[in-house]
């Protein structure tokens, strides 16, 4: 852990503690009932503890037939009031919580949908996902629950000690004990629980991103004997999550043992004043035994509060990395100008890109026109930039220098949204979403296409043939990402989507690689239809299947270093000729001369 002392309650927590509060007044008439129904919860017991002077030396001292009959009324009075209250405060604070949390779920899953491509690719997805499912929840106890046990036990804490004075202010002076000693040991769990929480957040997001990743590639955990493994990672940040919830356990036991230590001074002092000889004469039985019970009855609420203080923090601590999240700077987006329909004329001028994670030169000046309604390849091995130059397109990242046109005009004029509109996208990964097959190819801006036009879309993306046999149609559910269908009948979902689109600019990436003969065949029928009269990027490792495209760029090391038809690449003899040889087994022609 680290050693940097954390500030409880510093201008920064405060000024987080606020806007998190900002969530529970959205619902201010509700908190008013609540608080109300809290105040008579905690007053209500120390209304009840005032009753007993009267009780034990009137009551049964004096037998007042007064207060025989009436006593036990007022006693179920209290107690009916004191429960109504309790039900005001315990449901009207947990319907408060559970909007907040909603509230603040929704506002993270805003923010992540407005960040920017790189965001995401900065931490892993585990943490991503445990900020919406467990930090979030974490801040309900400072919003709402604290609050609830602050006012509940502030107000019984207050009632006790009106008690205590108002019956001896002699025998009160006993707090003087407690008091100080409380406050200290309240600091030091507040201080450790906020230091504890940002590990153990941390954590969370550790354990939910090795579950994830376990669920996900159980396949291959299966097929390559990674079960003692994947078990042995498991194990082990779990573990680590444990350790840190045993510290906030210790912290706990440690603040509990120490104020009920404390606490034993203090009843001790308060049994020492009431017995001594000046003053144990003039000391009824119900005012020893009424202060006694309201300083035994302030100890729970005392403990309690102790316990607020460190919820808050930890809250508090919870609530700051969610806010960080919401307060990133979104997607960059100074394009002013609409664009309705592109002609599909890209340029790529001296194009450079750094990612600024590692400085590493993904883009190293690559200058390419592509041409309206015509397809350019791009080959070359592993890490040479293909994916980094199409990835520019959407603009998930922008370049570090140069420029890109799209019809003469620079591409950053455009406004994200209307550029995103000139572009499908059919990449090797097929992303599909837990639902049916027309929500799937209709997906987004998309969902409004008539029934007839989705299944127009797929026949063209020869995909009615497998859809026509499922239970509904194309309305049958395909499960989560898609996993009901084999990875033809996803690419070709996927192909369906991009014709619906009807998009004049069109990205294939690796789009037909990892298929069976008789899938790829379809895929290569139904991407001829999608490719025709729009501008496309095709990167493309087996080279059989760019041969016929307008222009061959061959890129390495971040820039493209042949470029040209497959006949003319072919005669130049050089990139793209060894490739295609190593692809397909050729000798050179000089050496199948010899």
């Amino acid at each position: 852990m680290s050693g940097k002392k954390v500030a409880v309650w510093g201008p920064e927590s405060l000024q987080v503690y606020k806007r998190l509060l900002g969530y529970s007044g959205r619902y201010w008439l509700v908190a008013v009932i609540s608080v109300i129904g809290m105040a008579v919860d905690g007053g209500g017991l120390a209304i009840f503890t005032q009753q007993l002077r009267p009780i034990i030396d009137k009551l049964f001292a004096q037998k007042d037939p007064y207060l025989i009959f009436w006593m036990p009324i007022w006693i179920i009075l209290i107690f009916v009031v004191r429960g109504v209250g309790t039900f005001a405060s315990g449901y009207g604070i947990s319907y408060i919580g559970r909007n907040v949390v909603n509230s603040i779920q929704r506002d993270v899953f805003a923010a992540y949908l407005r960040l920017p491509a790189a965001f995401f690719g900065k931490e892993h997805s585990g943490h991503q996902i445990s900020r919406i499912t467990y930090t979030s929840e974490q801040v309900a106890a400072a919003a709402t629950d604290s609050v609830k046990v602050g006012v509940t036990e502030g107000v019984t804490v207050i009632g006790m000690l009106y008690v205590m004075l108002h019956n001896s202010v002699y025998l009160t002076s006993a707090l003087l004990v407690m008091i100080p000693a409380i406050l200290y040991i309240s600091s030091i769990v507040s201080r450790r629980y906020r230091q504890i929480s940002r590990h153990i957040q941390g954590m969370m997001g550790s354990v939910t991103g090795t579950v994830e990743e376990t669920v996900s590639a159980h396949r291959e955990v299966r097929i390559y004997g990674g079960q003692q493994h994947a078990a042995s990672r498991f194990a082990d940040v779990t573990d680590r999550a444990r350790y840190l919830n045993l510290k906030i356990a210790a912290t706990n036991a440690s603040s509990s043992s120490a104020i009920q230590t404390v606490a034993s001074f203090a009843l001790a002092g308060l049994v020492f004043l009431g017995s001594r000889p000046s003053v144990i004469g003039s000391i009824t039985p119900g005012v020893f035994v009424t202060v006694l019970t309201a300083m035994g009855g302030m100890l729970p609420s005392l403990k309690r509060l102790t316990n607020v203080q460190a919820n808050i923090q930890s809250g508090i601590s919870a609530a700051e990395s969610l806010f960080e999240v919401m307060d990133m700077p979104p997607e960059v987006d100074h394009g002013t100008e609409v664009l309705e329909r592109a002609r599909g004329d890209l340029r790529f001028q001296d194009v450079r890109l750094i990612y600024p994670r590692n400085d590493f030169e993904a883009l190293a000046g690559v200058n390419l026109h592509c041409a309206p309604g015509t397809v350019t390849a791009l080959v070359g091995r592993s890490g040479s930039g293909k994916s980094s130059l199409v990835s520019l397109l959407p603009r998930f990242n922008e370049p570090t220098s140069g420029h890109i046109l799209l019809d003469d005009a620079d591409y950053g004029s455009y406004t994200l949204l209307s550029l995103r509109r000139q572009i499908a996208w059919v990449g090797q990964s097929v992303v599909l979403f837990d639902g049916t097959v027309a929500e799937n190819i209709a997906y987004g801006e998309l969902s409004g296409a008539s029934e007839q036009d989705i299944v127009a879309a797929a026949e063209a993306a020869n995909a009615m043939e497998f859809i026509q046999r499922l239970p509904k149609g194309i309305h049958s559910h395909i499960g989560e990402g898609g996993n009901m269908l084999s990875g033809g009948q996803r690419q070709r979902l996927a192909i369906a989507r991009a014709i619906l689109k009807n998009a004049p600019i069109l990205v294939l990436d690796e789009a037909t690689s990892a298929l069976d003969t008789e899938s790829e065949r379809l895929i290569q029928q139904a991407l001829q239809r999608l490719m025709r009269d729009r501008t496309t990027l095709v990167i493309a490792h087996r080279l059989s299947t760019i041969e016929h495209a307008d222009q061959i760029a061959v890129m390495d090391h971040g820039r493209i270093i042949e470029c040209g038809t497959h006949t003319e690449l072919m005669a130049l003899n050089g990139h793209y000729a060894a490739l295609h040889r190593m692809q397909f087994n050729e000798r050179p022609a000089a050496v199948a001369a010899d």
